[in-house]
């Protein structure tokens, strides 16, 4: 393993013993997750490994952590379109979470089989392919254009493409199945359990967060980790599908290791320096491990939380963890 790096910063800020990225899917053979493990005063990182049970995830990691805080982030939205909340009549979206699946909200997880099944009760769609088209949802949820189905985080900026919307479950690059099964059988039921899970950035600022809790879980997107550990995401003349393109991005990965109180290891760095080998989960448990860097990134101190002080971003919408539209705020 590596093991000249630099060090956690001596001081108040309190340091999360365990860091913890997941990859997230609908589909469980595409869950990876990767774990960073606070050694002295520095991160060791060890090899992405499966998510497991869905069910069990949280309390799993924070039995894994043996009483040290835990920073989880996940590849899924957390947190809703401002255009629907007002419709909703949503003020307070960790509120909302809680209800969702019950009552008026029953069936709020059931993705709509046609468009006419679309409502602000009923807003994943489609169940199915079959002349499905945005503009249903459009139409559903009494919005202008599809990009009132985005939030803030997920729009285009200079650099960063458009995210697929919330509630749209089709396709490869939809992120609502991955999102219902994160809230309704992850997020929901620890809260609800009476664990003590917060939730980034709906119940304050990152840091004081891991001071108050036993585990905090933030939002994490791996196309904005890629920006964080200094290359531009995929799609931008290279594919994360690709072995070749994946073994390319070592030198970065190495050079952002290099300046970090963060050590890999030796298995780690082997599957790094492979472009994390030629299986089809490659893929997955590169976007694991990038999320992880990024995650770190923050949670150590090298880069700002991201969230702007806005109560729509920090009561409903949520934000992605280290997104910062304005400057990239780099303190090491």
């Amino acid at each position: 393993m590596i093991k000249d790096c630099r060090t956690l910063k001596p001081g108040p800020k309190t340091f999360p013993g365990l860091v913890v990225h997941a990859d997230w899917s609908s589909a469980p053979a595409k869950r990876w997750m990767t774990v960073a493990e606070l050694e002295g005063s520095s991160y060791l990182v060890n090899t992405p490994e499966p998510a497991g049970d869905v069910h069990t995830f949280l309390p799993r990691l924070l039995s894994r952590a043996e009483g040290a805080k835990i920073v989880v982030g996940f590849d899924f939205p957390i947190g809703l379109p401002m255009a629907y909340a007002e419709k909703a009549g949503i003020t307070d979206f960790v509120r909302a979470l809680l209800q969702f699946g019950t009552g008026v909200w029953s069936r709020f997880y059931d993705p709509a089989e046609t468009a006419s099944d679309i409502s602000i009760y009923r807003p994943f769609y489609p169940a199915r392919p079959g002349g499905t088209t945005h503009a249903h949802l459009v139409q559903g949820l009494g919005v202008a254009t599809i990009n009132d189905l985005r939030r803030v985080c997920e729009r285009s900026q200079p650099g960063r493409n458009a995210a697929c919307p919330l509630f749209w479950t089709l396709g490869a690059n939809q992120v609502g199945r991955a999102a219902i099964i994160g809230w309704r059988d992850v997020l929901a039921p620890a809260i609800r359990d009476g664990r003590d899970v917060a939730l980034w950035p709906f119940q304050g600022s990152l840091q004081q967060l891991i001071e108050d809790h036993d585990c905090v879980v933030a939002e994490t997107y791996p196309a904005e980790a890629c920006l964080h550990v200094g290359f531009t995401p995929p799609g931008r003349g290279w594919s994360k599908r690709l072995q070749e393109h994946r073994k390319n991005k070592a030198t970065f990965v190495l050079d952002w290791l290099s300046r970090r109180p963060v050590r890999f290891t030796t298995e780690l760095l082997n599957q790094v320096v492979d472009g994390f080998g030629s299986t089809p989960n490659g893929e997955d448990r590169f976007d694991s491990f990038m999320g992880l860097l990024s995650v770190i990134e923050v949670t150590a101190g090298g880069r700002s939380e991201g969230a702007p002080d806005d109560p729509v971003m920090r009561q409903i919408e949520g934000w992605i963890l280290g997104q910062d539209g304005s400057a990239n705020t780099l303190v090491w």
